[in-house]
């Protein structure tokens, strides 16, 4: 509503008319929530209505009671301060409804999976139906008026989760309990209970309807419209469950209201001498069971009164006065309320009991929901405590919104156009002032000076409110007196006020709960007051206000959230609108010196070091890498800060302690950059990670790739390198059988596979699941009788248990393979060999009918270590020059070898004779490996290296890091690392004076120009180029890639992409010589290097060899200075430099190009963003993960290494035979552009 082009009450209440005709009850006053109560359900608090305000600035949603929980609970997390809700507001404003809601968002968004904290969350919730149970009820103006006021705390720790809460309770109503207005009723717990009690409960206490009870039935009004009394005690059980009152807490609580109902029913007559008895004294007999005391002590306490007299303040006489039937009514009715108010207090300290902190608190949010602004016809003590408490709840609205600020903004020095308001303090002092005495104070010294008589207590009163008289808020009108209050005057009776302050039960009274055997009864009276004390004790009045001044107190303490309610109507119609009725609220609200402020006013104040503390992030001067570095003040630096962010001056001012800033959406936006800077800065690290990881995992996979390959080989060459230690150097070794790649692969035949000559020889020899470890052709000496043995084909297959020889067949026109021997292996005993370089072996085994198998086999000596391996070498190797084997089971037959050159391949049998040539030495091992041809180095396209170099890389220092700052406000370690000291560079020496005019100052060093020779395309982080594009070489890097600057941008580019352009000859000057040039500067480290002077400062800037940083532009817009991450301006991100070592020995990341010396004392330069990883030069590919360019043609000749230096740019012939890669990828991009 600031927005409103005229601010007056009918304009405002013209705006709040068509809101709440359309269904939007919530608008804004600046900070300030207005409500409308709608009398209508509008569907606006569902879980999905809720998770729309989740996290969400006021200004990004509609106005809404949930913004209002968003914003304190946000605050809360964010500055880390303790706030509050202050909901204010007539009866049936919706006050009550408002706190609920705001209850319910902050459980459902407050996160916490720990079983504490969900606890925690449903007792607070619960807190609500059992409270609206025993302290509400339905009154003239409101079905569910509160008749307490309730202030519950909420405790935090520190991540933002509920561990606790706390309920301060204020001023019950407890006079509702004996009597009510007609068409109102008594507190909700009392229908509840006697409509909807277990039979149980209806035995045990002798229940009845509400109607037989004279506490719940003299009003006439025992139902509610829109009120299920049997649904709201179920809830209400259910709450005490949650609660955690156990069966016999709640059995003792519902005694206590059935004490109470009974209680009421007494009636009293009156006797001939004016005193009273008791009617009926079977209720006085049940009431008695109830509370476990005699009977007849509850009739003589209820019809008369012990009264001690005192002499000269010695112990007098004692005397049973009786009681008239209205004293006895009085007592009676005294009673059932004291013993109301108890039983709420109880119920109030036991909830805190349950709820008490589970760990410690960090901060808390408070919600007020109390008793709203009362005008009856018949206003007595109640209305005025009431109304007090309201006056100070406004007082507080007052002090923080209209007078405080603008005090504030005259103490600040802000320039502040006045606004006018109602100041009610001078009510509030009316009220509770000692000196000079306000009502309250009054009250008490007529209660002080005639206690004994009631009657003349408020005639004492009524004299004494005379000297109130020149108060202009307050008149007295006889029996009556008038105050105004901030929401219009309200006229109260005296009869019976002083009665009501005194609040207290007489002795007799005590003495009966004392005889109690009841222990719950005891526990509700544990102060009872001491009858030989002096001291007066507290009233009602003294209560009440201890109790506002500590709930302001309490409020004070918080940073307050305001929900003003406004009802529409008197009748609770969600189609009538009063005018009148609102016209007066809107008033006695302030809405319209509230909207006056808030236009002309600030938004947001904080003192320069909160400010500080809280956006430091936000400005490059202030901070480097998260850390605070500004050294100058704390007002200096915000100011630094609110320009760099780009604010325009108009919205903000600065003041003598604190910062100002004029719109909320200031500081949301203010807020949003630093959400995303810490956004950016996880995307960043995540970034990074992940190139990390992607480039770890490249490699991971090259070395898995290259074991992979080499593993198999390697267990190969183990079998292999088994089979000669079995030959151990006794046989000579065919030349095949010592060559480099020759593996023992083992199963030759693929009897494990799907070939189909394994399937036929598994199927053959009835392998089953069994694998076999070695397979192969093999020949076998078949003799025949009559004629010489000859070598015949066979397969052999090994397995774990058994050696298998099968032989395929025609049979039919159709080729089978058989089972021809199946070997045990435990039945071999040895293996006989020659001692020549033959393939000849006999498995000689247990004598059998078979014979011993004469095999021929070229992988004899494999097949020889697959069987030692198989039975644990427990086979004998036999090598000689002869081998001997069982021909049949009794017939021995012997095989000689014979040398023979002649042999040109294999051996030759002939007549129990091998002969065979020579072979190699039986000494001679495998071949070495052949050396492979060398490969192509491919490089690493997957992820980038977090800093170019490693740990062998010294050669490379970064710049020094800015000196970390203590955050103002708050202690702060300072960084242990440290800047490291830079030795400023030797000064060029000044040209000896002449007498003549001093000669022009020299220029300042060209930077050198490039040309690029073919067009490239960058990625972030790259500069792109087109053919013939110049650019200044800003650092040149050893790993392939240069920094250079092009229209003001820098980025890296390929260097090979690039050629030097030669410096034009400089024009001799025509007046005289120039003065000799000065020596090149040193060689400046990588860390130091200075940003090169342009050409056209050359004429006006004195050559200087210090280092020079760029400025950053304070009107941009501010950037993260996280290196190597992209910031969310869209300027370049900054890139990662090497690891510098500093002196003490600690290690500094920072980037060397985008860190100022700080023993300079420049301003840091604009990060620039990270070098791509070193390649081996030529570059076949961008650093980055975007798609390669089209792969070139394999060079013949080998591509240098990767410590290789890269080439210069002025030597760029190939070797003879190769092609400039680099060059022929420009030409082949080329050639695709052009097609």
């Amino acid at each position: 509503m600031t927005l409103l082009t005229t601010i007056d009450e009918n304009n405002i209440n013209e705006n709040l008319q068509n809101r709440w005709k359309a269904g939007e009850i919530y608008t804004y006053i600046g900070g300030v929530l207005i409500s409308v109560n709608p009398f209508k359900d509008l569907g606006i608090y569902t879980d999905e209505t809720l998770q729309k305000y989740k996290g969400k600035n006021r200004l990004e949603v509609p106005p809404h009671v949930f913004s209002i929980a968003e914003t304190a609970y946000y605050n809360m997390n964010a500055y880390h301060e303790n706030q509050c809700v202050i909901i204010s507001g007539e009866s049936g404003a919706g006050k009550t409804e408002a706190a609920k809601r705001i209850m319910q968002y902050i459980a459902a968004v407050s996160g916490g999976e720990d079983g504490s904290i969900q606890e925690i969350k449903e007792m607070v919730l619960a807190t609500n139906p059992l409270l609206e149970s025993f302290g509400c009820a339905k009154t003239l103006r409101n079905n569910n008026s509160s008749r307490h006021g309730k202030y519950l705390e909420i405790m935090f720790n520190t991540h933002g989760e509920p561990i606790g809460a706390q309920i301060t309770n204020y001023l019950l109503e407890k006079g509702r309990v004996v009597g009510q207005l007609e068409n109102e009723r008594n507190f909700h717990i009392f229908y509840q209970f006697t409509k909807a009690a277990s039979d149980e409960q209806r035995e045990q206490f002798g229940l009845q309807d509400p109607s037989a009870y004279t506490y719940t039935s003299r009003s006439k009004c025992l139902d509610v419209q829109d009120i299920n009394d049997s649904n709201d005690y179920a809830d209400t059980l259910n709450a005490m469950r949650i609660i955690g009152l156990s069966d016999q807490e709640q059995n003792e609580i519902f005694r206590m209201l059935a004490v109470i109902l009974w209680l009421g029913n007494i009636e009293f007559q009156e006797m001939d001498d004016g005193n009273s008895v008791i009617s009926d004294t079977a209720i006085t007999d049940f009431i008695a069971h109830l509370i476990e005391v005699d009977s007849a002590m509850i009739q003589k306490v209820l019809t008369s009164r012990v009264v001690e007299t005192q002499r000269g303040g010695r112990r007098g006489s004692v005397y049973d006065v009786p009681l008239n039937p209205a004293q006895a009514t009085a007592g009676r009715d005294a009673l059932a309320k004291a013993i109301y108010n108890n039983l709420f207090e109880w119920i109030v300290s036991r909830i805190n009991v349950s709820m008490k902190a589970r760990s410690a608190s960090a901060q808390v949010i408070g919600i007020l929901d109390i008793f709203g602004f009362e005008i009856f016809e018949d206003n007595s003590f109640e209305q005025l405590c009431i109304n007090y408490v309201n006056e100070k709840l406004q007082q507080i609205f007052i002090e923080l919104t209209l007078k405080t600020e603008q005090e504030e903004y005259v103490r600040e020095q802000i320039k502040w156009e006045p606004i006018k308001y109602f100041d009610n303090k001078v009510v509030c002092d009316l009220i509770e002032e000692r000196k000079p005495p306000g009502i309250f104070a009054a009250l008490n010294d007529a209660c002080a000076t005639a206690h004994a008589d009631p009657a003349a207590a408020d005639n004492s009163f009524v004299q004494r409110t005379a000297m109130l008289s020149s108060n202009v808020n307050f008149e007295a009108r006889g029996s009556q007196f008038l105050v105004r209050h901030y929401a219009g005057p309200v006229t109260y009776n005296i009869a019976g006020m002083t009665d009501k302050n005194k609040d207290a039960l007489v002795k007799d009274l005590f003495d009966l709960v004392g005889s109690s055997g009841n222990q719950f009864l005891q526990t509700l009276f544990p102060d009872r007051p001491d009858p030989s004390s002096k001291k007066r004790p507290p009233t009602a009045g003294d209560r009440i206000k201890a109790s506002a001044g500590a709930l302001v107190d309490n409020l004070m303490k918080a940073q307050p959230s305001y929900i003003r309610t406004i009802k529409p109507n008197q009748n609770r119609s969600a189609t009538e609108y009063d005018t009148k009725a609102i016209l007066h609220q809107i008033k006695y609200l302030g809405l319209q010196e509230n909207i006056r402020v808030r236009r002309a006013g600030f938004a947001y104040r904080n003192t320069f070091e909160k400010m500080v503390e809280r956006f430091y992030l936000l400005s490059p001067s202030t901070s480097y890498a998260g850390e605070y570095t500004w050294e100058g003040d704390a007002k200096s630096g915000c100011e630094q800060i609110l320009k760099d962010t780009g604010i325009a001056k108009d919205e903000w001012q600065m003041g003598v302690t604190k910062a100002f800033i004029k719109n909320p959406e200031t500081l949301f936006a203010l807020e949003t950059m630093r959400d995303r800077y810490w956004h950016n800065m996880a995307a960043r690290i995540q970034r990074a990670w992940r190139n990390y990881w992607r480039y770890k995992n490249e490699c991971a996979r090259r070395i898995q790739r290259f074991w992979k390959n080499n593993k198999e080989a390697l267990e190969y060459a183990k079998v292999r390198e088994y089979g000669h230690q079995v030959l151990a150097g006794r046989k000579e070794r065919r030349r095949y059988s010592l060559l480099s790649y020759r593996r023992f692969l083992g199963d030759y035949l693929d009897v494990n596979g799907k070939n189909i000559i394994g399937s036929d020889l598994r199927s053959a020899c009835g392998l089953g699941a069994e694998q076999a470890t070695f397979s192969s052709k093999v020949q076998i000496l078949v003799s025949k009788i009559g004629r010489s043995s000859k070598l015949h084909p066979r397969f052999l297959v090994v397995t774990a248990k058994a050696v298998y020889i099968a032989v395929t067949s025609q049979k039919d026109g159709q080729i089978q393979t058989s089972l021809e021997r199946k070997i045990p292996l435990v039945t071999i005993k040895s293996i006989s060999m020659s001692n020549l370089r033959d393939d000849w072996l006999v498995l000689n085994c247990n004598a059998s009918e078979e014979g011993d198998p004469v095999l021929h086999c070229y992988f004899k000596t494999e097949l020889t270590a697959n069987l030692l391996t198989l039975t644990q070498a427990s086979i004998s190797v036999l090598i000689g020059p002869s081998i001997e084997y069982a021909k049949k089971k009794d017939k021995k037959a012997q095989i000689q070898f014979i040398r023979d050159e002649k042999i040109a391949i294999d051996d030759e049998y002939k007549s129990h004779a091998v002969h065979v040539p020579s072979g190699e030495p039986p000494s001679s091992t495998s071949r070495p490996a052949a050396k492979r041809k060398p490969g192509i180095v491919r490089p690493i396209t997957q992820g980038k290296l977090l800093r170019a170099g490693g740990p062998s890389d010294k050669g490379k220092t970064s710049r020094s890091k800015p000196a970390v700052q203590p955050l103002l406000g708050k202690s702060a370690q300072l960084a242990s690392v440290r800047p490291t000291p830079v030795a400023p560079p030797k000064s060029v020496p000044t040209p000896p004076a002449r007498n003549s005019v001093p000669p022009p100052p020299p220029k300042a060093p060209e930077a050198e120009v490039y040309k690029a020779k073919f067009a490239f395309e960058g990625q972030e982080g790259e500069i792109s180029l087109k053919k013939d594009d110049t650019v200044e070489l800003v650092e040149k890097d050893d790993n392939g890639w240069w920094l250079v600057r092009k229209d003001g941008q820098e980025g890296w580019a390929p260097n090979n992409y690039l050629e030097l352009v030669p410096p034009k000859p400089k024009a001799a000057p025509a007046v005289r010589p120039p003065p000799p040039r000065p020596p090149p500067p040193p060689s400046v480290p990588l860390a130091v290097v200075a940003a090169p002077i342009p050409a056209s400062a050359s004429n006006s800037t004195v050559l200087s060899m210090s280092v020079k940083s760029l400025a950053a532009d304070a009107s941009a817009k501010p950037i993260a200075v996280f290196p190597g991450l992209a910031p969310s301006n869209g300027s370049a991100a900054p890139w990662k430099k090497p690891t510098a070592v500093s002196a003490n020995g600690s290690s500094s990341t920072t980037p060397a190009s985008s860190r100022p010396s700080s023993s300079l004392g420049v301003k840091p330069p604009p990060p620039v963003a990270t070098k791509p990883k070193a390649v081996p030069p030529p570059v076949a590919s961008k650093p980055s993960g975007s798609k390669p360019p089209p792969k070139p043609p394999i060079p013949t000749a080998s591509r240098p290494g990767a410590s290789a230096a890269p080439p210069k740019i002025s030597k760029l012939s190939a070797p003879v035979g190769q092609m400039d890669l680099a060059a022929a990828l420009a030409k082949r991009a080329q050639k695709i552009a052009d097609e």
